[in-house]
């Protein structure tokens, strides 16, 4: 399945919780139950700039794709990214750098996102985009 077809799947699936706040609520506990970084990993260099919240995000390649794991001190700030990070783990790294999410506007939280949430969901991307160049 390409990239673009799992985001098409993702967002299918999270619209059918129609209640924008409980989707909200879905991608949160999702976010809870994401691979988290190693202990020794939550260093400085492994944060995610520009987030209000600290984000610890990891890329790692396993047999050709991307894979990620993340935290983050906010529950809401974890469930965001943690869908960024479904998203693109798994992929190819060519992949990753050419597929823009549109998760956050079709779901429908740019809406509701403070501008400080919506530029450190950009920064989660970036950080994914750039981990995929290196690695492409």
């Amino acid at each position: 399945m390409s990239l673009a077809e799992k985001q098409r799947r993702m967002i299918e699936r999270y619209l059918l919780i129609e209640d924008p706040q409980e989707r909200l609520t879905a991608v949160t506990a999702r976010g809870k139950r994401w691979p988290a970084p190693r202990d020794e990993e939550r260093i400085e260099t492994n944060l995610v700039p520009g987030c209000s919240s600290r984000v610890w995000l990891i890329g790692d390649v396993q047999d050709g794709t991307c894979r990620f794991r993340l935290d983050a001190d906010s529950p809401l700030v974890k469930g965001l990214a943690a869908l960024i990070c479904e998203l693109y783990d798994g992929e190819r790294a060519a992949e990753i750098v050419e597929v823009e999410p549109q998760l956050i506007e079709a779901l429908g939280f740019a809406k509701t996102l403070s501008p400080t949430r919506l530029n450190g969901i950009a920064q989660i991307r970036n950080v994914i985009r750039q981990f995929a160049q290196k690695c492409g």
